[in-house]
């Protein structure tokens, strides 16, 4: 979001939060946020009492993206010691229950808006949405293939060293997909370059924006079919081959830092081996609700090598796949597989 719409959704909320009655100000950047980058700073409130804010601002906020978004946010509040407020363009009722459920505090354009502090409280949803101006994210690291070359990087940045056909070759794309991600990583700072040389110097920022673009864009691509199985509560027990099958979400979690129990049982394969399906008895679901198993198919190229269990796909995926749920617990199970698989390759920022 370049920053010319950043401050049309800033000045959009702020003026509707005023016109709730309440008190905006535009502050400063405070001393002791540590750096920390914000599209602004306010302090809110009404009559003598106020909060000062964070203010990050999100394009189109979904149900698959809350995870990532109040994860990002709250790494925001710890590392500032300011609260960080959501700013959007508009929140469905249910997106904006999910937020609220997670004490996110949130503002959008159309008057919708949750804030809680000394002396206030608000909680407005089903305000209509106000046209939208402004187009789409341009560039190539946040289209489909794009987010495909980044995911090999962030699992294996070594990879960022290796010539443009292995680049392709990991991350399951096209070679002339590489070229202009690499170009764009390297003007945002996410890639050193010198000489022939690369480097990725990628942080936990990047980590999360790969999570969000992945949550909108690819994954809903990946889901190929649903069952149901009278043995879920002894998932640990099948007999996975993981050069045909591999654990996700979830059950990929509970292996990984052993502190989520699955609603839902996601696999990756290119297709489910007849064995497995007999074996489990996995019939198709008549209805998408936990307990469940799910489906996805892989998207990264065979020359990728995980760097996890045998039997899971790597923790970004993992990462990204608990943060689109925008469920309280997977959110809090990502930031233990972030704190001990990627903080050292990824580190806040």
């Amino acid at each position: 979001m370049n920053n010319e719409t950043e401050a049309t959704l800033i000045d959009r909320a702020t003026q509707e939060l005023q016109d709730l009655g309440l008190k905006v100000v535009v502050l400063k950047e405070p001393r002791g946020t540590k750096g920390v980058r914000a599209d602004a700073w306010l302090r809110i409130g009404k009559g003598k009492e106020a909060t000062d804010y964070l203010v990050e601002a999100k394009r189109t906020v979904t149900p698959a993206t809350v995870g990532v978004i109040v994860a990002q946010l709250r790494d925001r509040t710890a590392t500032a010691g300011r609260i960080a407020l959501l700013v959007t363009d508009y929140l469905t009722a249910p997106v904006a229950e999910k937020l609220r459920a997670q004490h996110q505090q949130f503002a959008d354009a159309a008057g919708n808006a949750y804030l809680e502090g000394p002396g206030l409280l608000v909680y407005v949803v089903g305000r209509k949405p106000l046209p939208v101006h402004g187009g789409k994210r341009t560039g190539k690291t946040f289209t489909v293939n794009g987010l495909k070359v980044l995911f090999a990087l962030l699992c294996d940045p070594e990879v960022a060293t290796a010539p443009h056909r292995t680049i392709a070759a990991a991350a399951g794309v096209a070679l002339g997909a590489v070229p202009g991600v690499l170009g764009e990583l390297q003007d945002a700072g996410h890639l050193l370059v010198a000489g022939k040389n690369r480097r990725l110097n990628a942080t936990k920022r990047l980590l999360d924006e790969w999570a969000l673009a992945y949550a909108r864009r690819l994954r809903p691509r990946t889901k190929v079919a649903t069952y149901q199985t009278p043995n879920f509560a002894t998932w640990k027990e099948w007999r996975i081959d993981p050069e045909q099958v591999r654990w996700g979400g979830e059950p990929a979690a509970n292996l990984l830092v052993r502190h989520l129990k699955p609603g839902v049982l996601t696999l990756y394969a290119e297709k489910l081996p007849p064995k497995l399906m007999i074996e489990q008895r996995l019939v198709p679901a008549a209805l998408i609700q936990p307990p469940y198993v799910e489906v996805r198919k892989p998207f990264w190229g065979k020359a990728l090598k995980p760097d996890a269990r045998a039997n899971t796909v790597p923790p970004v995926l993992v990462y990204g796949d608990l943060l689109a749920t925008g469920d309280g617990r997977c959110i809090e199970t990502a930031r233990m597989i972030y704190d001990r698989y990627l903080a050292r390759l990824l580190p806040a920022a």
